[in-house]
């Protein structure tokens, strides 16, 4: 599967592109943020990641920015998971990506994707200490639940309290709006 926002392009990863998975992650700022990501991250984690297969409910997807140069750079990941029985949005963008959008507009891209495969309801989260990610995660739409969790980073390697978000799906949402009302409006 491939998506294309207004300024991203999300394709599935290949192996081949575990150099370019390790340049964006080996980041210890980025790697802290992510519970199931080890610190140090290493050629090896990236060759394994790089190398998953797609599962056609559950999709992965590199984020990059389209060029006319080829390949196009790597900017991050988003994708769908299962973690306890939940159907679970999760991302990452290297650290010279932060602040621009970009996780916003992919996390939008990747749930009107689950809208279609027909996922009714997302949970998302973010350590306590990252409230740019909860931030992330309201502008597209999704809701603090109110729950406060333990939850293991393994690049941490201890339970960081986890703020919770949910997001129903068969309602309208910010993750409907891709902005392209406002840009043919303007």
């Amino acid at each position: 599967m491939f998506i294309r926002s207004e300024r991203l392009f999300l394709r599935p990863g290949w192996p081949e592109d575990w150099q370019d998975l390790l340049g964006g992650i080996a980041d210890e700022g980025v790697v802290r943020n992510l519970a199931r990501a080890p610190w140090p991250y290493t050629a090896d984690d990236a060759r394994w990641f790089a190398s998953q297969p797609q599962d056609p409910r559950l999709p992965h997807f590199f984020v990059t920015l389209p060029t006319s140069l080829a390949p196009a750079e790597l900017i991050g990941c988003v994708g769908l998971a299962e973690v306890e029985g939940e159907v679970e949005l999760g991302y990452w963008f290297a650290r010279k990506h932060w602040g621009k959008g970009y996780a916003t507009e992919a996390a939008r891209a990747v749930l009107r994707l689950a809208k279609v495969l027909g996922h009714r309801e997302i949970v998302a989260g973010h350590f306590i200490d990252n409230p740019a990610s909860g931030a992330v995660l309201r502008k597209a739409g999704f809701v603090p639940t109110g729950r406060l969790r333990q939850r293991f980073s393994l690049s941490r390697g201890e339970e960081i309290q986890s703020v919770e978000h949910r997001i129903a799906l068969g309602e309208p949402s910010d993750c409907d709006d891709d902005g392209s009302d406002a840009m043919r409006a303007a």
